[in-house]
């Protein structure tokens, strides 16, 4: 059995928002939403939490209270998905914290604010489950 994904409410929305969006032809979107499926669906097929990087999975350098991950895909020069997410210890989860749709456009500056923002997101799924999993 592998690992257990799951997110703060708000990433939900988010995702519901993107699929409007997409049911409303719009391309981009389009892309965006292949991208994440994809990196949910690689988080989901992962045995165990990781050991060491791989090409689709990395530590962000940029890690605040806890350390993250993120997923990447294959250079597409419209798109950068990046799923920022963290494996809370002793867990068969991962948490999805961050999403950025288009690091393409926000370059570093995304990873510049990953520490804080995941932090944030992090603590309050923690609230939201409160019970649910082991921490």
């Amino acid at each position: 059995m592998g690992v257990i994904v799951d997110m703060p409410e708000e990433f939900f929305v988010y995702l519901d928002r993107l699929e409007e969006k997409v049911d409303g032809g719009d391309p981009h979107a389009t892309r965006v939403l292949a991208y994440v499926t994809a990196a949910l669906a690689d988080l989901a097929a992962l045995e165990e939490p990781p050991v060491a990087e791989t090409p689709g999975l990395k530590q962000v350098r940029q890690s605040g209270r806890y350390p993250v991950w993120r997923t990447s895909h294959p250079y597409d020069e419209a798109v950068a998905v990046r799923v920022i997410c963290w494996f809370p210890p002793g867990s068969d989860v991962v948490v999805v914290a961050l999403f950025a749709g288009d690091k393409a456009r926000m370059g570093d500056v995304f990873y510049n604010s990953v520490g804080p923002r995941a932090d944030v997101a992090i603590e309050r799924w923690i609230k939201e489950t409160e019970g649910e999993h082991d921490e």
